[in-house]
């Protein structure tokens, strides 16, 4: 995808992204890229889906927000901020037919140079995710990780278009299946609600006061 400077774009090479740099000059880019680019998606969908290359829009942006460091100074810190949208074919667990899944990924990473600093940061921290940046990041590699950590636990229709008799009657003592469900559906509707984790980012790209208190 050509890139089209003074707006965000398409980058030049997503496989191979000068993540420290993307990040020190506040950066944006934005692509398009198929399940078919993904091979690891591609193998969670279905054989009989009506279409098994859809796509994922994303959206990147890099900035730094001052910290203090280790020896007591105020210090940039690298971050990385990464959306994506869009939908995959997933095979139901109840009915066993292909159904549409919608993913929503909305995520920010503390960018470090080593596996040995990603491992000093606590792993409670929900909002900021920790990853080893470099000068040959692959950014479609970390959207495909993300979509498949999105993946439901159970992938399901809200509705299945047929469901068996026996789980409609209760027959073989599955009443209680359909509560089950029930709830398993609340679940997985409540999942995508997440506290935003850029709102930080968004008043220090706006130098607002109070941008760099975090």
């Amino acid at each position: 995808m050509t890139q089209h400077p003074g707006k965000p774009a398409g980058l030049s090479d997503p496989h191979e992204l000068d993540l420290f740099e993307f990040a020190r000059s506040g950066r944006q880019a934005a692509g398009v890229v198929r399940v078919s680019q993904l091979p690891r998606m591609l193998n969670e969908v279905p054989a009989e889906a009506p279409d098994r290359d859809t796509a994922f829009t994303w959206q990147a942006e890099g900035a730094n927000q001052p910290e203090l460091q280790d020896d007591g100074t105020e210090g940039p810190q690298p971050y990385l901020r990464l959306a994506v949208h869009g939908s995959a074919w997933l095979e139901c667990q109840r009915c066993l037919t292909p159904y549409s899944q919608a993913f929503n990924v909305d995520a920010t990473y503390r960018i470090v140079n080593t596996e040995a600093e990603a491992e000093e940061f606590p792993l409670d921290e929900d909002e900021v995710e920790v990853i080893v940046g470099s000068r040959q990041f692959d950014l479609i590699d970390l959207i495909e990780e993300e979509l498949l950590l999105s993946l439901p636990l159970v992938p399901k229709h809200e509705v299945c278009p047929k469901v068996h008799e026996s789980l409609v009657s209760g027959v073989d003592g599955s009443e209680g299946e359909g509560d089950e469900a029930a709830q398993d559906e609340a679940g997985d509707a409540g999942e995508p609600e997440r506290r935003n984790p850029f709102a930080a980012l968004e008043s220090l790209k706006r130098d607002e006061p109070g941008g760099s208190k975090h």
